[in-house]
Formats: C-alpha cells, structure tokens, sequence
C-alpha cells in the first residue's frame, strides 16, 4: 500500500523521532529513498552483469516471464513487460533464433500466436539464475552476522515493494 504524504503521516513520522520536525522527518524519508533506490539499482546492474550468454535485460526477462507464464501470447507477452508489440516480436525472434522458445500455433484459432519455453531456455534460466545466486551468496561473507539477520529481516518489504501497485490482488 502507497502511503500519501498527509498531514496525519507526517505527524505519525515526527512523532518516531522526537528530536525531527515534520519536514525534517520527511527529508530523513527522501534521503533513506533515495539510498535505498540507488543501492537496488546498482545491486540489480551487479546481478545482469553476471549473464555471460549475451541477452539483453528485455530478453532475459521476456524469457523469465516467458517461463512462468507460457504459452503465453505476444499482446499478454508485450502488456506484461511493458514493451510495444514490434518490440516482443522482435525479442522472441531473437530468442528463437537461440532455440530457447518455440512458437505455438493456437489449434482452436490459427491466428494466435504462443511462446514457450524450450529445454534449453529453461537450462539457460537455470544456469544464469544459479551463477547469480552463488555471486550473491559470495557476498555474504563480506556481511557481519547482524547485517545478514538484517537482510532477512527485510526481504518481506524488498519484495512488496519490488510488486507494482496495480498487479497486487
């Protein structure tokens, strides 16, 4: 849930820190934003590097969704993951031309087009999602016991934030 900046949560945020107005509470919130989003974004860009196969983000994610989702339609495909219906033909073309999706004639109308997942997409998904997962568990070591425990603490929130509004049920 979005909180708006009432005046009754601005109130509620002074009142956590006794010694912060209300404008100085919400330039704390500002800052802590802004912080965090550069620390995700750098965070994801560390993890996208590690895909040595040579897709692009737009790919790798149409082949995740592709994945989770599949068969799926180019106009569910394209709607999903935001991009233009031009765009996803040309995504699944590339993605095609790897061998990591197939097309699907729909049998009842000719006209639909579905993609699927091959085996060797899903190896694909696999091994990249398995060479991030080792990345990051390697990072861990640089991590104290209290900032792991922190981590944890904080996954339930980095994952209702990370589900955009409109998608949740």
């Amino acid at each position: 849930m979005i909180q708006t900046n009432t005046r009754a949560n601005v109130a509620r945020k002074a009142t956590t820190r006794p010694d912060r107005t209300p404008v100085e509470a919400d330039l704390d919130l500002l800052e802590f934003a802004a912080h965090l989003r550069v620390s995700v974004t750098r965070l994801a860009r560390l993890l996208r590097q590690l895909d040595t196969e040579g897709l692009s983000p737009t790919q790798g994610a149409a082949l995740a969704t592709i994945e989770r989702l599949g068969p799926i339609t180019l106009g569910d495909l394209a709607a999903i993951e935001r991009i233009a219906k031009p765009t996803v033909s040309a995504v699944v073309g590339k993605l095609e031309d790897r061998d990591y999706v197939r097309r699907l004639t729909d049998a009842v109308d000719g006209r639909i087009c579905r993609v699927e997942l091959t085996d060797l997409g899903r190896d694909h998904l696999l091994s990249s999602r398995s060479r991030r997962t080792t990345w990051l568990v390697e990072q861990f070591d640089r991590c104290s016991p209290d900032e792991l425990a922190s981590l944890r603490a904080a996954i339930g929130v980095l994952d209702l934030l990370s589900v955009r509004p409109e998608m949740k049920s």
